[in-house]
């Protein structure tokens, strides 16, 4: 939720949504940001135009909030998925050294 926070934070003085005023926003708080959901936000809201958004109905603005979080959480469990398939892989590599040498 803090993602989205921060980018409505930059919005709403004006300035670009974008990952490195995410992450500065982020790190004044004391919140440790995760690269991932920092692009998975700014590409969420890509083309988004926040003003509109918000201006429609106070429902529609909390309801975006939550699906840019998902997007957010999603993406960042794909990568994690990656990870773990990625030492996976080495870990069986560096097993199949060793019958090699039995």
């Amino acid at each position: 939720m803090e993602y989205v926070y921060a980018a409505l934070l930059l919005h709403s003085s004006g300035k670009d949504v974008s990952e490195e005023g995410i992450k500065t926003i982020l790190s004044a708080a004391g919140v440790e940001a995760e690269e991932v959901r920092i692009k998975a936000l700014v590409s969420a809201l890509e083309g988004v135009d926040i003003e509109d958004v918000l201006s429609k109905a106070p429902s529609v603005a909390v309801a975006a909030a939550p699906v840019a979080a998902a997007a957010a959480s999603a993406a960042a469990s794909e990568a994690e998925e990656a990870e773990e398939d990625k030492e996976e892989a080495e870990e069986s590599g560096i097993e199949g050294l060793g019958a090699l040498f039995g």
